[in-house]
């Protein structure tokens, strides 16, 4: 339940971070942006999760997770909610930027969520079970919102987003506990913060989860503007098309955890995955001059790929984490993601109008084999560790969580 009601929770922020991209012609024209203002646009919401993730981690490891998502998605609902009822792009980006301050909340609490409960044979399927409540939320949001702006507005897919929030705050309010042997709430992990920050391991391990951000988002955010302002493409045959990338990427997620449950590894299989994503987007920059159907044939499986292995470095940093600090690990992880994703949509738009849609899905290829080149040599724990997210535990508490 835990689990159905984090991924619930996952899939409701996922559905505004991700799924906004589903209707950018439709916020470009509401709110008279260019294509670089709108990649902006959707790139602050990464912008205010960046400033807030670390905090949340922490106050995870200290407060357990229920209390930090409730509150979390009730202040993503508000802000979205308050979008819809302004008329300017900057009330809009400011208010879609609480709204990534609030909802990363989730991102930080819900991955320490399944660390607790999970054990590490079987910890990389339930954390990719929880992660492709990303994809999943995308593809809903990119099949829904595009036909709730049609018959709504921008405004109606700014409530409906709020709603989703507060659907998933009331299931965490009800639903998510902390394991019998989790420590008093309020209690301080042992290991320090500093300590965390200074992990060379979980440094390179950022980093390269950062230049991967680069071409997941120059992916999905401009799927659907590739196809449609570029080839000529129905604007609901490429939201179909992103909707199926998404739903693509959820099963790759899924088939990840298992195969790093397998062979013991997250690293391995998250180097051969970084190495396939290099040349997809390589394949579709030099696609781009063909016909629409092979752009299309060699886009979707690569952004797809490009959006299947968060679950890996989110587990990983879990497990490089010291005893209690897990939701803080991650929390690192996932701020050097973000960045990577506030980033991505202004500088993607910014290339697409200097040098063109090739030149853009080319700086997709050069990130992942940069991706690449951090990950070489990078050792991990072994696979059988104990979860992290809390702190070290007495031989007794030990012999009862085996």
């Amino acid at each position: 339940m835990v689990l159905a009601v984090g991924t619930l929770a996952q899939a409701s922020t996922a559905a505004y971070f991700l799924g906004l991209a589903a209707v950018t012609p439709a916020l470009r024209e509401h709110f008279g942006l260019s294509l670089t203002q709108v990649g902006l646009l959707i790139g602050v919401i990464s912008a205010g999760i960046v400033g807030t993730l670390f905090a949340w981690g922490a106050a995870a490891d200290r407060f357990g997770e229920r209390g930090v998502m409730a509150i979390g998605l009730v202040g993503a609902a508000g802000a979205l909610g308050a979008a819809a009822f302004v008329a300017g792009p900057v009330s809009a980006g400011t208010l879609l930027a609480l709204s990534g301050a609030f909802g990363a909340s989730v991102n930080a609490a819900s991955g320490r969520a399944v660390l607790t409960w999970f054990p590490a044979r079987r910890r990389g399927l339930a954390m990719a079970v929880r992660q492709t409540s990303v994809p999943v939320g995308a593809a809903i949001a990119a099949v829904a919102l595009p036909r709730i702006a049609d018959a709504g507005g921008v405004p109606a897919v700014f409530v409906a987003l709020a709603g989703g929030c507060l659907l998933a705050a009331v299931a965490v309010a009800v639903w998510v506990r902390e394991p019998p042997d989790a420590p008093a709430r309020g209690s301080r992990p042992t290991s320090r913060v500093r300590t965390v920050l200074a992990d060379r391991r979980l440094q390179r391990l950022s980093l390269a989860g950062a230049l991967l951000v680069v071409s997941q988002f120059i992916g999905s955010v401009f799927l659907v503007e590739i196809l449609h302002t570029g080839h000529g493409m129905s604007l609901a045959a490429a939201g179909t098309l992103l909707a199926t990338t998404q739903v693509l990427s959820a099963a790759g997620r899924l088939g990840n955890g298992a195969w790093s449950d397998r062979v013991g590894s997250r690293l391995g299989p998250l180097q051969i995955i970084a190495l396939a994503v290099a040349i997809g987007f390589a394949l579709s920059a030099a696609a781009y001059a063909g016909p629409t159907w092979l752009l299309a044939a060699v886009l979707v499986p690569a952004a797809a790929l490009a959006v299947s292995w968060n679950g890996l470095v989110f587990t990983a940093a879990g497990e490089f984490a010291p005893p209690g600090r897990a939701a803080t690990a991650m929390a690192v992880s996932n701020t050097a993601n973000y960045v990577g994703a506030a980033v991505t949509p202004a500088l993607g738009g910014a290339v697409a109008d200097a040098a063109g849609w090739p030149t853009m899905l080319a700086t997709g290829a050069v990130a992942a084999l940069a991706a690449v080149l951090t990950l070489r040599g990078l050792r991990e724990p072994a696979p059988d560790q104990p979860a992290r997210c809390l702190p070290a535990t007495t031989p007794q508490n030990s012999r009862s969580r085996s």
